[in-house]
């Protein structure tokens, strides 16, 4: 069994990727750690525990850091819903997480799985900064660490030159990719690519199962968005994608080992990764940036966690 722990800021499409995780029957989450940013910090533990709850499971939710390190909060309700699960009316309210901080349960499981554990983030960055900025060495201690987050090659979800994760707290992503951490980046080009769903599509991944109708329906806030503001033939799932990436490695097709450095000075360039392709710096590469995907493994994967209901 390969060991998790995930780091999300829960809302449509983190949820959806949660689903895979807790389904895969080669893995164990150890815990879920969530920290403000596509919803307030309250808005993303009741989501994470609600979809827990939608798999059967009993994986400890954390509750963490309510804000970026340096920056006021800037959510993205605006295209996930103000409940971050597309205001379809869930019961959200009521669940209480785990006691704990996430920065320490981060810090003891990465300790406790020292060599075997996989951290995927799901969210922007900040309970995992400040984790590494209180103790270092979990860096050395995670075997791999997937990111969902900035931009391989293309353009930016949030501003032209960033995507959101990023953007939202760079000064975090700053130290995450400075820190030593063997970092897979899954960009947002990599899901507006190979992870958007037509009408059509969502409606095949619907009637698949009562557990799969629940990934579809809370994408109605960002299937809205992703229509009328990104011009996409509907919704894209960044998070799941991301996920397939760290459950089935294979689903990453095109990986390049290149030096990326965040931006957190300029306002018309905050939180954009910048990607050394043509390794002009001189500096030493720092993360394996996903490039291309294969969408049929991507969605056998998430198939595969939604086919029959718990």
């Amino acid at each position: 069994m390969r060991h998790f722990v995930i780091d999300t800021d829960t809302a449509s499409d983190d949820a959806v990727a949660l689903v895979m995780a807790l389904q895969h029957p080669d893995v164990v989450v150890e815990a879920i750690t969530v920290v403000a940013g596509n919803v307030p910090l309250g808005h993303g533990v009741q989501n994470a525990l609600y979809t827990v709850e939608r798999c059967g499971k009993t994986t400890p939710v954390y509750a963490g850091i309510d804000k970026p390190m340096l920056r006021p909060l800037q959510t993205a309700q605006f295209c996930h819903g103000e409940d971050g699960m597309g205001d379809i009316g869930l019961p959200l309210t009521g669940r209480l997480p785990a006691e704990g901080h996430a920065v320490d349960v981060l810090i003891d499981t990465i300790h406790r799985f020292a060599g075997e554990i996989t951290l995927v983030t799901l969210g922007p960055l900040t309970n995992v900064a400040v984790a590494l900025l209180r103790d270092p060495s979990i860096a050395s201690a995670v075997e791999r660490c997937v990111i969902m987050g900035g931009i391989g090659f293309g353009y930016g979800n949030i501003v032209p030159a960033a995507e959101y994760n990023i953007w939202v707290d760079p000064c975090a992503a700053k130290i995450v990719f400075e820190s030593g951490l063997p970092i897979q980046m899954v960009g947002w080009d990599v899901s507006h690519k190979h992870a958007t769903f037509t009408s059509a599509q969502a409606d095949d991944l619907y009637a698949m199962s009562d557990l799969a109708a629940f990934c579809v329906d809370i994408q109605k806030a960002l299937r809205a968005f992703g229509i009328s503001y990104l011009k996409q033939d509907g919704f894209d799932l960044p998070d799941p994608i991301a996920m397939a990436v760290a459950l089935e490695p294979d689903v990453s097709t095109v990986t390049q080992r290149l030096r990326v450095d965040i931006e957190t000075q300029s306002e018309l360039t905050r939180g954009a990764t910048v990607v050394d392709h043509l390794r002009v710096s001189g500096r030493e590469p720092n993360a394996d940036v996903v490039l291309e995907a294969s969408r049929e493994l991507f969605l056998e994967t998430l198939y595969a966690a939604v086919r029959k209901d718990v």
